[in-house]
């Protein structure tokens, strides 16, 4: 012999001719006969212990802090800044939040009176004017008790008229021109805008308001402390707005847009609760140069698809009026979690943190004081028309926050000329790759066999093998979870209310495992090399049209929500194009081939399956050979034993076939394609850290501000399928990129995950999904029917808990009477005969609370004087400051309330077929309406029914004295301590009174009377 295989060199291929009889050129699939020299183990290589170890820490990195810094609030500094007094602000909630404070309460009124106190106290303890810098003016503070401005709107269905009881703070600029120029009617602010920052201080009638908005409320109180402070006097003004009012209607809001300030203001910054504490998220912003202020904050957060977002949770803020009506361009900022106790007893100071305070004081400092620092005229613009603020015109925005620390902004267009540059040059980036390694003759993708230069013979290349992997691998995980989605909607609904993390552990221990065990079984069938660069290929391919999808409502909608298909996307084409270049290591395929120009015997490679069967195009190709010393005994039998099917330990190969004396290429791993041996094994680590820090940092923090914004809506009537089905869908998106490895993942972790599976599965398929720290929401109303006498009460809420809730009361006596009731979503509205309430006082002390009396309320109809088609209504209510008029269909076409301001043509925006209901709301109290209302002429629906039937109604909202609405103190007492009641309507209590108009002789609608 010319050569022994222990003396042989360690060559990737030998030349047929180099070799001698007992040597055998095996199937071109298998890996030449070398000696393997021992080498050292690499630890970046690309085999199961390394891929499960570096994969899994790095995932583990990145999640682990992104839940901690979601679940925890930045701490509160042990000393108050400058300008800032901490332990005030947080007095100041105490001392607001001691009880119910709505706008239909003699509470508010005293809230209203402290906050005058506070204000006059703040400014009183001013450093003097002698203190401050030589170059810098002490501010002048205006405080406008606003008693006089109203507001009469219409709205689709309903029409309102308020009286407005604001409280505005206004501190002038150093820039400001001086004088008082809202002190002569419509003449318009001197100067450049000025910036102003919104709280509302009344509550909902069964909250005390600490988060909504009482956080906010002492953040504006500590601002006005902070610019009063040397060395933080504003450049521009700055208007620092109480607000009486949101939680009925946006009211408030709605009645500053008549004050003489509410033109200076071009800039806002609303600070607002949707939830009950947790850290304060940017919701909401009108354009880039504004958002860029709130990326000073110290600790920001949030992200632009909360804007979309929001809109399912079903509640609206002041920012809608400020932004949408006035023109103004700002920012809202607030609480988004957790949704239980939002309107409910524990919207209270226990409930929340001088943490949570303190993250919405830092970013309102921030961002307030760089919009007042601004210098330029990007927030100035031409004089408007229609009246609205001329702020100018921003540029919508694209923003992020990266941590909780760090703050991402920019221009949408800039996002969209990225996407549409993306698209177009990452595919040309492959193919160019692709055609390049067809020239270099190295590219075996898509090659399952190719001829032989010097005959028509085909040589199996096996280069298809695993590009029919990848669909399987992301259909059936995604089909299985999708399946938990419904299932869980089904069978056990709201279990995401109290368990969220039990859902998320159970979709992502579902989809992994899945993932795995059917790449194992697909590698196990058809090992191939290329499981990666197809894997990468095909989720190339999904992040393409994701980005296109994404590109298309950028441009058309105008929505940034998709950003962070731009940096998947991006990620998956560098990892893709990696694969692409790892190609050009290996050999010229005419290289591989030429090892079979010569007519030399071949058999079967074990090689091209761990089935026990080669490639399609080799079974009919092998020929006997001459038996020598060193062939198989087993040579052309088929084998029975199970080694035909696994791995020999401690070797890649199954090749059984291969002699004592011919060693397996060390660069191959297991029974992958020959030629597999010359591609890198540590680029995947590469690939690894470009995809998945990213997507994670990207998606993660998404996931979980989606969750929390929606895990507890299910209570509203909303879909919890929504929900499961969003979970699902970040849970693919999350996990995707690990799916080009997670051939190699040993069964440890997978097998771990499979237990959480089912340990989870049944959790969340049987547990009760409500407890006292995750509350079910159920919504309370009492109406009155003052001319019976009867008093009946309501629970709204998701079936079957309300009706097992109503069933269980005294009152109730073991029945129920319940019917649909629509809200935001679908509810159960049931009734049973409520106590009667004693919302109004006797004029005897000494005597007991009267039940209910039509003295309650009152109303007379009739013509006005100066129109005969029109009906006057006058309407007073005692001990209330909110009274309506109600009718049956649509027949109202306007109305005008005695005394009210001059219509705002930006607030009158009614429904064509009309509207059915009048609100009227009054700032003293016994107060009195006169009401004229215009109907729609020439109603066929009026003509036929000849008739206009309705009620006028007034409303009770105190419920700091438990003693005045009996039922809705049964309601608390015998409840379980899993639910909470919150307000139904803008009143506790409801009592009414019908009427009915009948059309008179000279055409109009007069009060049918009783002959």
């Amino acid at each position: 012999m010319s050569v022994t295989p222990r003396a042989a060199p360690a060559l990737r291929f030998l030349s047929p001719t180099s070799l001698s009889p007992p040597f055998s050129i095996i199937s071109p699939v298998s890996p030449p006969p070398v000696m393997a020299f021992p080498k050292a183990r690499n630890p970046l290589a690309f085999t199961p212990w390394p891929v499960t170890i570096i994969t899994t820490a790095v995932y583990l990195a990145l999640i682990i802090p992104i839940l901690v810094i979601h679940l925890n609030v930045p701490a509160a500094p042990q000393a108050s800044p400058e300008g800032l007094n901490l332990s005030e602000a947080w007095q100041d909630l105490q001392t607001l939040t001691e009880g119910y404070h709505p706008y239909n309460s003699h509470k508010n009124d005293e809230v209203r009176a402290w906050l005058l106190e506070r204000i006059d106290a703040i400014q009183q303890s001013a450093p003097p004017a002698e203190a401050y810098q030589t170059d810098e003016e002490k501010p002048e503070v205006f405080v406008f008790d606003d008693l006089t401005s109203n507001l009469t709107f219409l709205d689709q269905r309903s029409g309102v008229y308020f009286e407005g009881t604001n409280i505005l703070v206004y501190i002038r600029g150093w820039e400001d021109k001086k004088g008082n120029w809202w002190e002569t009617p419509g003449r318009p602010p001197a100067g450049k805008g000025g910036v102003l920052v919104n709280a509302h201080y009344d509550s909902v009638s069964t909250g005390y308001g600490a988060t909504d908005d009482g956080v906010g409320v002492v953040t504006c109180l500590q601002l006005i402390k902070y610019f009063l402070t040397p060395g933080h006097a504003p450049r521009r003004g700055l208007v620092v707005l109480f607000n009486n009012g949101e939680e009925d209607y946006l009211n408030g809001a709605r009645a500053y847009s008549q004050h003489p300030m509410a033109k200076f203001a071009h800039t806002f910054l609303n600070l607002e609760g949707a939830g009950a504490g947790g850290r304060a998220t940017l919701f909401r912003s009108s354009d880039t140069e504004v958002t860029q202020a709130y990326a000073k904050s110290k600790y920001p957060f949030g992200s632009v698809v909360s804007a979309n977002g929001f809109e399912l949770v079903g509640s609206q803020t002041d920012y809608v009026v400020f932004d949408g009506i006035l023109g103004l361009r700002g920012l809202d900022v607030a609480f988004f979690e957790p949704r239980a106790r939002y309107h409910t007893d524990q919207d209270d100071a226990r409930h929340t943190s001088m943490d949570s305070l303190w993250h919405m004081l830092s970013a309102a400092v921030a961002t307030t004081e760089d919009l007042v620092s601004d210098d330029t005229d990007r927030f100035d613009g031409r004089i408007r028309d229609d009246g609205n603020v001329p702020s100018g015109t921003g540029t919508k925005a694209v923003w992020f926050d990266l941590f909780g620390t760090a703050f991402a902004v920019f221009r949408l267009h800039t996002l969209f000329a990225l996407s549409v540059t993306l698209l177009i040059v990452a595919p040309l980036t492959l193919l160019v790759t692709s055609i390049a390694l067809s020239h270099a003759d190295k590219m075996y993708l898509f090659r399952s066999s190719e001829y032989l230069e010097t005959s028509d013979e085909k040589i199996p290349l096996q280069g298809l093998r695993g590009f029919f992997r990848f669909p399987f691998l992301i259909v059936i995980p995604t089909a299985v979870i999708v399946g938990f989605a419904y299932m869980l909607a089904k069978i056990n609904p709201y279990i995401v209310h109290s368990s969220t993390y039990a859902v998320w552990s159970m979709m992502i221990s579902a989809w992994i495992f899945l993932a795995w065990f059917v790449s194992c079984v697909a590698d196990f069938a058809r090992p191939s090399a290329f499981h990666r660069v197809y894997t990468w290929t095909w989720i190339f391919v999904i992040t393409w049209a994701l980005l296109v999808i994404a590109a298309v409502y950028e441009n058309e909608h105008g929505l940034g929500g998709g950003y962070f298909t731009l940096f998947y996307f991006a990620s998956v084409f560098l990892a893709t194009w990696i694969s692409y270049l790892e190609l050009f290591r290996l050999p010229r395929k005419s290289e591989y081939l030429s090892q079979f120009a010569q007519g030399c015997s071949r058999r079967p490679s074990s090689y091209g399956s761990r089935l026990g069967t080669s490639d399609e195009s080799q079974d009919d190709q092998a020929t006997e050979e001459e038996p020598t010393e060193s062939t198989s005994l087993l040579r052309g039998q088929q084998r029975t034993t199970f080694a035909n099917y696994v791995n020999v330990p401690g070797n890649y190969t199954t090749n059984q076939e291969i002699d004592e004396d011919e060693a397996q290429d060390p660069n191959v791993y297991g029974n992958e394609q020959a030629w597999s041996a010359s591609m890198p094994s540590w680029t995947w680590v590469f690939q690894l850290l470009l995809t998945v820090p990213i997507n994670v940092i990207m998606l993660a923090p998404l996931g979980l501000i989606m969750s929390s914004a929606l895990y507890q809506t299910g209570q509203d009537g909303d879909s919890t399928l929504v929900v499961y089905l969003l979970i699902a869908l970040f849970t693919t998106l999350l996990f995707m990129p690990m799916l080009p490895y997670i051939h190699r993942y040993t069964y440890h972790i997978p097998v771990f995950l499979f237990l959480i599976l089912i340990g989870t599965l049944i959790y969340n398929l049987v547990a009760f999904p409500f407890s006292d720290s995750n509350r079910l929401k159920l919504y309370f109303s009492q109406v009155v029917d003052l001319d019976r006498g009867n008093s009946t009460a309501y629970l709204a809420g998701v079936p079957p808990f309300v009706e097992d809730v109503v069933r269980g009361l005294p009152n109730a006596g073991g029945n129920t009477d319940c019917h649909v009731y629509v809200r935001h979503g679908e509810l159960s509205q049931c009734s049973w005969p409520g106590a009667e309430p004693h919302v109004v006082p006797s004029n005897n002390a000494s005597a007991p609370s009267p039940g209910p009396s039509v003295d309650w309320v009152s109303f007379s109809i009739s013509h006005p004087e100066s129109s005969a088609r029109a009906t006057r209504f006058e309407i007073s209510g005692q001990n209330t400051r909110a009274c309506r008029i109600t009718m049956d269909r649509n027949p109202i076409r306007n109305f005008s309330v005695a005394g009210s301001s001059a219509p705002d043509k930006r607030f009158i925006h009614p429904s064509p077929d009309g509207m059915h209901e009048i609100r009227l709301w009054s700032r003293t109290w016994d107060g009195s309406w006169t009401v004229d209302v215009n109907f729609n002429e020439h109603d066929s629906s009026l003509e036929k029914e000849g008739s206009i039937k309705g009620r006028v109604s007034c409303l009770w909202s105190d419920d700091n004295n438990p003693d005045l609405i009996p039922a809705l103190g049964e309601v608390r007492q015998y409840a379980p301590a899993w639910v909470a009641i919150t307000k139904l309507a803008d009143g506790l209590v409801e009592g009414y009174r019908e009427f009915e108009l009948v059309q008179g002789e000279s055409g109009g609608w007069e009060q049918k009377t009783d002959k």
